[in-house]
C-alpha cells in the first residue's frame, strides 16, 4: 500500500481484537484501503464478518474490551490511532461522523431531537445556541423532515423510524464532516424509504463532497453508489473492486454464494440458493482461508494456507486459491500481490 498522503483516510493493516473470557477475538485482521474526497466505499459482509469493527475502530469508539493490536488509520496522512482521547473527541463529529444501525437507540429519548441535534453543532463549532438552532432546523429540511420547526421541539417516540433515520443523518452532517460512515442506514426501514435515504445520502455527497463509507451486509442496497466494493469474511478482505467487477465477474466463492442469495429483478423465478454452513467462529479461525470450511470448491490447501490477493483486473483483487490456480494454470508469472 502506498504511504501518500493524498489519499483523505488511509487504513493500512489494521487489526482490531476483543479479549474476552473466552480468549482473543480477532475481529479485524490486516484490513488496508484507501479513500479519497467525495468517493464511496462499500464494505460488505455478513454478521460477525468484521465490517461494523472497522467503522467503530476508525472512529474509536470500540467497546471496552476491545482494542487496535496493530496497523495504522491515517487522516490526510497523520496516525489517528495516537491521538490523545480529547483530540479524537474534536475529531468525532467535526471531521468524521457516523449513522448507526438503530437510531432509537442512538437518539436519547429523554431529550427532544432539536436539543439533541443543538448540542452535537454547539460540540462542534463556534456558532452560539441561536445560531446552532436555527442550523438544527436547516439541517431538518436539508434531509426531508417535514415541518421541521414543529419536528425540532419532539422526542424520538414521536417521529416514524424512517424519521428517526433522517434526524440521524441530520444529526451525523450538521458539522459537514469530510468522512460519512453509514453503519447499515437503512437496515430498519421499508424499500421505498430507503431508496430515499440512499439518494438524500448521494445528493448530500454531491453538496458537501465528503467521502462516504457504506458498511452493509446487502450487496443490492450499494450496488448503484459506490466507487469501489470491498467483501469481508472471518474479519479479511476477499475481495475488492469496483461494483461492476464485483457484481459482474465476482472471483472469490464467498462472494459468489452471496450473489446467488440475492433475488434477481430480472428473473425472480429463480431459487435463491443460501450460503451453506455457519458464518465463522472467530475465536476459531481455521489455519487457512476463512471461508474454506463453507467452501463447496475448497481445496487442501485452502484449508492449511490463507491465500495472497491476487490481481484479477485493473481494478480487481480477490484472495481466492482458485483464482491463484487458474492464474499459473493459464501460464500467469507475476507473483500475487
Amino acid at each position: 500500500m502506498d504511504n501518500n498522503t493524498h489519499h483523505l483516510l488511509e487504513v493500512d493493516h489494521l487489526h482490531t481484537s476483543f479479549f474476552t473470557e473466552s480468549g482473543e477475538v480477532k475481529a479485524v485482521n490486516g484490513l488496508s484501503f484507501n479513500l479519497d474526497r467525495g468517493k464511496t466505499l462499500g464494505i460488505v459482509g455478513e454478521s460477525g464478518s468484521g465490517k461494523s469493527v472497522t467503522a467503530y475502530s476508525i472512529m474509536q469508539i470500540l467497546a471496552d474490551t476491545g482494542k487496535i493490536v496493530g496497523g495504522q488509520v491515517r487522516f490526510e496522512g497523520e496516525d489517528i490511532t495516537k491521538w490523545p482521547e480529547s483530540k479524537m473527541q474534536n475529531f468525532r463529529g467535526s471531521k468524521i461522523s457516523i449513522i448507526f444501525q438503530d437510531p432509537m437507540t442512538s437518539l436519547n429519548p429523554v431529550f427532544t431531537v432539536g436539543y439533541q441535534l443543538t448540542e452535537a453543532i454547539l460540540l462542534h463549532t463556534d456558532l452560539n445556541r441561536k445560531q446552532a438552532k436555527e442550523r438544527a432546523i436547516e439541517m431538518l429540511t436539508l434531509v426531508g423532515v417535514n415541518e421541521p420547526e414543529k419536528r425540532f421541539n419532539q422526542y424520538p417516540h414521536e417521529h416514524s423510524g424512517g424519521m428517526r433515520q433522517r434526524d440521524m443523518i441530520a444529526m451525523a452532517l450538521a458539522c459537514e464532516p469530510d468522512i460519512l460512515i453509514a453503519d447499515e442506514p437503512t437496515t430498519a426501514l421499508d424499500v421505498t424509504i430507503q431508496a430515499q435515504i440512499l439518494e438524500l445520502m448521494q445528493d448530500l455527497q454531491k453538496k458537501l463532497g465528503m467521502a462516504i463509507i457504506m458498511v452493509t451486509h446487502d450487496l443490492g442496497v450499494i450496488a448503484s453508489m459506490c466507487d469501489e466494493i470491498l467483501v469481508m469474511y472471518g474479519g479479511r478482505v476477499c475481495e475488492r473492486g469496483t461494483a461492476d467487477a464485483i457484481f459482474y465477474e465476482p472471483a472469490h466463492e464467498y462472494t459468489k454464494g452471496l450473489l446467488r442469495s440475492i433475488p434477481r429483478a430480472d428473473n425472480m423465478n429463480e431459487k435463491l440458493v443460501p450460503i451453506g454452513g455457519t458464518p465463522i467462529n472467530l475465536l476459531n479461525m481455521p489455519k487457512g482461508c476463512a471461508f474454506s470450511p463453507r467452501c463447496d470448491k475448497a481445496m487442501k490447501i485452502c484449508l492449511r494456507q490463507v491465500p495472497e490477493e491476487l490481481q484479477v483486473s485493473d481494478e480487481h483483487k480477490a484472495s481466492c486459491w482458485m483464482n491463484i490456480k487458474e492464474y499459473y494454470e493459464n501460464g500467469g508469472s507475476q507473483d500475487a500481490e
